[in-house]
């Protein structure tokens, strides 16, 4: 190797240890930085590792190649290729049994001189080397030489084994006669034994790859190439070969040897090393000239090819172990995919890990599981606990599907109650959708001539409904318990009645009673809201009775008490001091519907925006106060913009102001591309009066998806139940037709 780049052997017997060839062999012990193993002036090879120096032989000079004996003993044997075609045995200094001083010295000379260009010890028949030498027209290229004669297999080829050559030469360490001579007339450039039977040596000749079996030499199977460059079998799959010309390599299948399974990316420059991973399946390395990269080639597993050119599956990446040119590598020969490459310029060595590709896989319960390496790594779902994060939305869909949630169609409302009853925009939904249903059934209960057009009326949203609103009258009216009269003009039609139904203020009737509504929010505990609606209904004294026994309540704010104080002392003066205090200090009321309440005492009559663009007000309450304080031209344009909002936001209380109609697919739309609920707008649109709601490609595509979730998390009797309840509120859908099975051959 005198004048060419270095190279890396490992110790087939150590894990720690390796030499690296150049001018000189010089042997290594590798070892964490800081241990007792790493001696003082060890050399860096990483952050965690460093290398000490452990001997250096120098006594064989012109090395072309080197080769370690691959037995425990002798430890430290190596053969050493010359430019003059002699292989000479060597050690570093570390086995002094009476073997390994037998050997030492032991040279191993071809009748021709030529350059030695390659060497490979037998690894089950450890006496035998092959040797592969450059192209003589009288000799052979490819020897076989027996290191010790006694292990000679033949007795015929025994008898003249060694011959001892004349001259100053020791007689005793000399061989010229080889074992075998195979490949007369050429050239081999590379060597290397296929495990899967001990007598067969794979060579490179000069223009074929070739397959020598030492039981019949006279012939041989071979395949013309070019690729006969750096021949190495796969120690994963040993009928799989690698070997390369210029910038390309070329993988082999020896079963079917007529042309490559394979031929990889061409590289720009010349290769000069490939090597098979020896602890990964599959895993190729390539080296170039001049380059500060090794490129990785991963050859997947496929499924058995239907026909002969079906390729494997490629994966192709590249590393940068160092910032320098590299000289050369080697493989780890235990520790997973993990190399030491040594640069071309200063010979400096660098220890490097290729990092495993990560391979993730979600399962439909959610949880996660990645491989790297010979790790399997599985992350699930944190469940319960304090602190935890928010549930994922698939999570929430199973747990709710288990629950059968969506399906009770009695008590529609109820459903809410079934998905954990701690969505507000869960609970808006199924509340508008219970009255939606009430009131069309009411409708048809009654059997008013117009029943049609009124059905259709209750399924299309409060914002088409008081867009058709005819016939309002305004009023004006003192505060309830109070002999003052209010200047505050409120708007009745029947269409605001029926606005105000579906927002769940009022039942069914010609009166306007929020009574029943206040009693359901005090059992809610809702103080603050019931106050609020008291309020807006001109009751001062009954939001002040709440206020009172809500601070009075188990875990009741006190606070509340100072609220009812600052209502009792209302007074509709302009200019009075309990106005101008209350406008300015309302807005360090924490919540809102405190806040909204002095908003409305201290507005102009009309102006209310401090109450109805308050958005943690609940929208069925700004619904409801907009119905009753809005006039005819106020009240289209301030829903036209409150719908807006809740479409593009996807916020599900903007049901109420849609109902189930186009506006309403925009606005689950919006809601699905945001929380991924599919399982809740298959439902809600299922309940549609319309067909065309229900045919939308949007609504077809959530209610499938939804369908394709259960049958994945293996709900097969949720799905049939999910079914059922489909063709019952859609009988448009019809139930899937039984698919024949096909037998397979």
């Amino acid at each position: 190797m005198s004048g060419s780049k270095p190279d890396i052997l490992w110790s087939p017997h150590h894990a720690d240890r390796y030499v690296i060839c150049d001018s000189e062999l010089g042997l290594y012990r590798i070892g964490p930085v800081g241990s007792g193993e790493t001696k003082a002036g060890a050399l860096p090879l990483s952050v965690e590792t460093a290398a000490t120096l452990l001997a250096i032989n120098s006594d064989t000079p012109y090395m072309k190649c080197v080769a370690w004996y691959p037995k425990h003993e002798p430890e430290c044997l190596l053969a050493v290729g010359q430019a003059n075609g002699r292989v000479v045995l060597t050690s570093l200094g570390q086995s002094h049994n009476s073997k390994c001083k037998e050997l030492m010295g032991k040279e191993f000379v071809p009748k021709h001189a030529r350059q030695c260009n390659t060497l490979a010890w037998n690894p089950v028949d450890s006496n035998w080397l092959a040797a592969g030498l450059d192209k003589h027209r009288a000799d052979f290229s490819v020897l076989i030489w027996d290191i010790s004669s006694k292990f000679s297999p033949e007795a015929s080829v025994a008898a003249e084994k060694i011959r001892l050559s004349s001259g100053d030469t020791d007689s005793g360490l000399v061989v010229t006669k080889p074992l075998y001579e195979l490949g007369q007339n050429d050239a081999c450039l590379s060597l290397c034994w296929l495990p899967r039977d001990q007598k067969l040596l794979l060579a490179g000749m000069h223009r074929n790859l070739a397959i020598f079996d030492l039981r019949n030499t006279s012939q041989k199977t071979f395949v013309n190439t070019k690729a006969i460059q750096g021949v190495t079998v796969d120690p994963h799959f040993p009928d799989r070969v690698a070997s390369f010309f210029e910038g390309q390599v070329a993988i082999w299948d020896l079963r079917k040897f007529e042309k490559p399974v394979l031929t990889l990316t061409e590289q720009p420059k010349p290769l000069t090393k490939v090597a098979w991973c020896p602890t990964r399946m599959g895993l190729l390395a390539t080296l170039t000239r001049d380059s500060n990269i090794i490129r990785l080639y991963d050859m997947q597993h496929t499924p058995t090819p239907i026909g002969d050119e079906t390729e494997p599956t490629i994966i192709e990446r590249s590393v940068q172990p160092s910032n320098s040119l590299i000289g050369s590598f080697a493989w780890h020969p235990t520790s997973q995919n993990r190399m030491v490459v040594v640069s071309a310029a200063n010979r400096a060595m660098t220890d490097f890990t290729v990092f495993e590709r990560i391979s993730l896989a979600w399962s439909s319960t959610t949880s996660l599981m990645w491989a790297c390496g010979r790790h399997l790594y599985e992350c699930a779902e944190e469940v319960g606990g304090e602190g935890t994060v928010e549930k994922d939305i698939a999570t929430k869909m199973r747990q709710r599907a288990q629950s059968r949630y969506g399906h009770d169609t009695v008590q529609v409302w109820k459903n809410h109650l079934l998905a954990g009853g701690d969505d507000p925009q869960l609970k808006s939904l199924w509340y508008t959708l219970f009255y939606i249903l009430y009131y069309t059934q009411s409708q048809l209960d009654l059997k008013q001539k117009q029943q049609g057009s009124k059905q259709a009326l209750v399924y299309s949203g409060i914002k088409n409904i008081v867009k058709s609103s005819s016939g309002t009258t305004e009023n004006r009216r003192c505060w309830s318990g109070s002999d003052r009269q209010t200047d505050v003009p409120r708007f009745h039609s029947e269409e605001r009645s029926l606005a105000l139904r579906l927002c769940g203020w009022i039942n069914r009737g010609p009166d306007i009673n929020v009574e029943p509504f206040l009693r359901s929010l005090e059992g809610e505990g809702e103080w603050e809201r019931a106050a609020a609606v008291a309020l807006f209904n001109l009751d001062i004294r009954r939001a002040i009775q709440i206020l009172n026994k809500g601070a009075s309540a188990e875990r009741g704010d006190l606070n509340l008490n100072v609220v009812a104080m600052a209502l009792s002392g209302y007074t509709d003066e302009k200019s009075s001091l309990w106005r101008e205090m209350c406008s300015s200090l309302r807005l360090q009321l924490k919540n809102p519907y405190l806040c909204v309440m002095f908003a409305f005492l201290t507005s102009e009559p009309g102006t209310y925006d401090g109450v109805l663009y308050e958005s943690s007000v609940a929208v069925t309450d700004r619904v409801a106060f907009a119905c009753m304080f809005l006039n005819d031209a106020q009240l289209p344009r301030y829903m036209e913009k409150l719908t807006s909002e809740m479409k593009e936001v996807g916020n599900l209380e903007g049901i109420l102001l849609t109902g189930l109609t186009k506006d309403g697919v925009d606005l689950m739309e919006s809601y699905v591309d945001r929380t991924g609920d599919v399982q809740t707008a298959s439902f809600c649109m299922l309940k549609g009066s319309p067909g065309e709601v229900v045919k939308d490609p949007r609504v077809q595509c959530w209610i499938e998806n939804y369908r394709n979730l259960l049958d994945a998390w293996r709900f097969w009797h949720k799905r049939a139940e999910f079914d059922i309840h489909r063709s019952k509120l859609d009988p448009s859908s019809k139930p899937l037709a039984q698919k024949c099975i096909h037998t397979v051959y």
